[in-house]
C-alpha cells in the first residue's frame, strides 16, 4: 500500500468534485436525491489526502446504481459495506450504516464516491461533520494537524483510518452538540 500523503488545501477541489458530481449525475439521474462534496477537500483550508470524496444520497440502493457506476467508470470496493459506528450509537438495525463504495478507475481524477440511503445516520454523518468543519475552523486546523502527524508516524498505511476514527469521533459528537445550538439542517446539495 502506498504512503498516505496529506496535502495542502487545494482550491481545484471544489471544481474537481464539480466535475465528478456531473458524471453521477448522468449515471445515476433521478436516483441521485443529492451529490455532495464531504471529507477533508470539502472544507476550505483543510489540509487532505487528494482524494475527492463524495456522497451520494439515494431513496434505497438498489440492483441499478452499481451497473450504472461501474459503466460511468467507477469500480466498487466490496470491502466497504458498511460504516465506522461512533461508540454509544446503535450499530442496529445494520442497514442504517451500509452503504455503496466506489473508487474511480485507474488514471481518472482520484475519488471516493459513498452512496447512502436519505435520513440515515451515515448519510447525516457526513455532511454534519463536513458542516462543522467549516463552520470551525480551528477544529479544522487540528484535524488536519493530526491527520499530518498520522501519515508522517504510521508504519502501516493501511491503518490510517483506523487510528484516525476515534478522532473522526470526538469530532463528531462536538458537531452534534454544535448541530442543537445553531439549528442545523443539511443545506441545498451541492450540485
Amino acid at each position: 500500500m502506498p504512503p498516505i500523503v496529506i496535502v495542502p488545501y487545494r482550491t481545484d477541489w471544489p471544481d474537481d468534485f464539480q466535475a465528478l458530481a456531473r458524471a453521477l449525475r448522468q449515471a445515476l439521474g433521478a436516483r441521485a436525491q443529492r451529490i455532495d462534496h464531504i471529507g477533508s477537500t470539502s472544507v476550505p483550508g483543510l489540509a487532505a489526502k487528494d482524494i475527492i470524496d463524495v456522497q451520494v444520497t439515494v431513496a434505497a440502493i438498489d440492483a441499478a446504481i452499481s451497473p450504472a457506476l461501474v459503466a460511468a467508470g467507477f469500480d466498487p470496493i466490496e470491502r466497504y459495506f458498511k460504516d465506522h459506528v461512533p461508540p454509544g450509537m446503535s450499530p442496529e438495525p445494520a442497514e442504517a450504516w451500509s452503504k455503496l463504495f466506489f473508487r474511480s478507475a485507474n488514471g481518472a481524477r482520484a475519488a471516493n464516491i459513498h452512496v447512502r440511503v436519505a435520513g440515515r445516520p451515515n448519510q447525516r454523518f457526513a455532511l454534519l461533520f463536513r458542516d462543522y468543519l467549516r463552520a470551525n475552523p480551528p477544529c479544522a486546523a487540528a484535524y488536519a494537524e493530526l491527520k499530518r502527524r498520522l501519515a508522517a508516524k504510521l508504519a502501516d498505511p493501511a491503518t490510517y483510518p483506523e487510528v484516525k476514527d476515534p478522532a473522526v469521533d470526538q469530532i463528531y459528537f462536538a458537531a452534534e452538540a454544535w448541530a442543537t445550538t445553531v439549528s442545523w439542517q443539511p443545506g441545498p446539495a451541492d450540485a
